[in-house]
């Protein structure tokens, strides 16, 4: 059991409210996948955990409370150096992007990435995770806010998408014009819609696309481009990942530390809100009107 000092608002949170998510918790239950707090207390099989040490839980939900149960192999030690309010707001998207960069899409030093929507959480880890992997970063976004905030994080350039896409062609060509050589290395989709196409279209020979998320929507991809880029569309599902694969996402969540130790990276939290305002902040992800992380503050 947590005292939960802080929580992170994820874009699942609002597919779990809708019941649109790949888990349906069971009424009633509050949102909050992810909480940064001190142990009250642990089950009598727990051993590596105790009362009054600083956690990372990924809980899945339920973490908008003031205390909240977490599976001991779901709690993570909190580095003395980070606050709570940027533990809340680390494993979901770092967690994410880490794993989607390097397991899934093993990007290597000099390719090129190009992110969509950069400006939101999972969006703009990946920006900075990239850069400290020595990728070149294409920061794509709805706006040129959003785009400058990217290039704030270390994105070497960036573009704005439109709100809606009428011409998949068009915006791919839009999308292959900012690449450094005949095409993207990689694609961190995390928009899906119609977006997804396009940024498909973008991919070099070999490309591989990462599918991360789909605030616009769940795309249709026509098979043919897989074949004529010789290209792949690879999933990213890190919930399942630190589940199946655990000695993995443990060296993974060591690495992230230590990037962030050595500053590499940092949480790019725009709003702290209390636990009254919190469904205005949901309301706010959900309208795509957030940059970086929102995360709820308790303590």
């Amino acid at each position: 059991m947590i005292d939960v000092h802080a929580c992170g608002i994820n874009y699942p949170d609002l597919l779990l409210i809708e019941d649109k998510y790949q888990f349906r918790p069971q009424r009633p239950f509050a949102p909050g996948g992810e909480v940064a707090g001190v142990i009250r207390r642990v089950g009598v099989a727990v051993t590596d955990h105790r009362a009054g040490d600083r956690v990372i839980g990924l809980t899945g939900w339920n973490g908008m409370a003031e205390q909240v149960t977490c599976p001991a192999g779901k709690c993570v030690r909190l580095p003395d150096a980070m606050p709570f309010s940027e533990g809340a707001a680390f494993l979901g998207t770092y967690g994410t992007s880490y794993h989607a960069l390097k397991q899934r899409a093993a990007l290597k030093r000099g390719e090129s990435l190009l992110v969509l929507g950069a400006a939101g959480g999972v969006g703009i880890a990946a920006v900075e995770l990239a850069k400290a992997m020595g990728a070149y970063v294409v920061a794509a976004a709805s706006s040129p806010l959003k785009v400058a905030f990217a290039l704030g994080k270390g994105a070497d350039s960036g573009l704005v998408y439109p709100s809606k896409v009428d011409d998949s062609r068009a915006l791919a060509s839009l999308f292959r014009e900012a690449a450094p050589a005949s095409g993207f290395d990689v694609v961190y989709d995390g928009v899906g819609g119609s977006y997804a196409e396009a940024a498909f279209r973008s991919l070099d020979w070999g490309g591989r696309h990462l599918v991360v998320g789909f605030p616009a929507g769940i795309p249709a991809l026509p098979l043919n481009l897989p074949l004529l880029k010789g290209a792949s569309a690879i999933g990213v599902f890190y919930g399942a990942f630190t589940e199946k694969e655990p000695a993995a996402s443990a060296e993974n969540i060591e690495e992230l530390f230590t990037l962030y130790g050595e500053g590499h990276i940092r949480p790019a939290i725009s709003e702290l809100v209390s636990l009254e305002d919190a469904a205005g902040a949901l309301v706010r992800l959900a309208s795509r009107e957030a940059k970086g992380k929102l995360v709820v503050c308790l303590r």
